[in-house]
């Protein structure tokens, strides 16, 4: 099979949603290839330790010769500094020889690329993660207007209708953009409806990790279905 390019993606092990939403955004051109990190729960420890076990799969993944990788667990890298985040994206891509990106890195830089700076943030993440989330955002210049999470680690159950409300709830007058946090989180049936009900855009973790990596290849491809993110950046 003549594939466009191959990506890779390095996921935690009870996420069940990021590989559905890729395959789902990806047209025939694109392959996609998980590598899966053990991880169970989202303590602090459990986050921290995933980050670690990032560079042997990401050799793992270099086996199947992907063109570009993503490191997909959106908390573990809200856990570090933006500096710090980078700096593992730029590791696994010297030791692969491929462009790495990670999902919280990607945000940042969609985030950008929609022109926003005052945001709204939903999450299905307990307080303290949340708190670690707007930490990483604010340090990355981005002005946290709201933020809300269900309080849940059962990310996947949430039901699309529940996300939506949620995302209603954050937003705020001055929002310029709302971002769904977690790609284990299921948001790609909403975007284009909450875009169309709260005229800003909508950044999601799995949304920006599929442009993030794309775009690290230099492929400026529209998703349909995705957003605005994708027609116009």
């Amino acid at each position: 099979m003549n594939w466009q390019h191959k990506l890779g993606i390095i996921v935690p092990s009870w996420n069940t949603v990021m590989e559905y939403e890729f395959q789902r955004m990806a047209d025939p051109s694109l392959s996609i290839h998980a590598q899966r990190i053990k991880h169970t729960d989202d303590a602090e420890s459990s986050l921290k330790w995933l980050s670690t076990q990032a560079p042997a799969a990401a050799t793992l993944l270099s086996h199947a010769k992907v063109h570009a990788i993503c490191h997909g667990c959106t908390a573990s890298g809200f856990l570090k500094t933006p500096q710090e985040d980078l700096a593992q994206a730029q590791e696994l891509s010297e030791l692969t020889g491929v462009p790495c990106t990670t999902s919280s890195s990607s945000i940042a830089k969609a985030l950008r690329a929609v022109s926003a700076r005052r945001i709204s943030v939903a999450s299905p993440y307990e307080p303290w993660l949340n708190e670690r989330v707007a930490q990483y955002l604010q340090a990355d210049g981005f002005d946290v207007l709201a933020i809300k999470g269900l309080g849940t680690q059962s990310h996947a159950a949430i039901s699309t209708e529940a996300v939506k409300a949620l995302a209603h709830e954050v937003m705020r007058p001055e929002t310029e953009a709302l971002f769904i946090s977690c790609s284990n989180f299921r948001t790609l049936d909403i975007i284009s409806s909450l875009e169309a009900e709260t005229g800003v855009p909508v950044i999601t973790s799995n949304q920006a990790a599929l442009w993030g990596t794309l775009r690290s290849l230099r492929d400026m491809r529209v998703v349909l279905g995705a957003g605005r993110l994708f027609q116009n950046s």
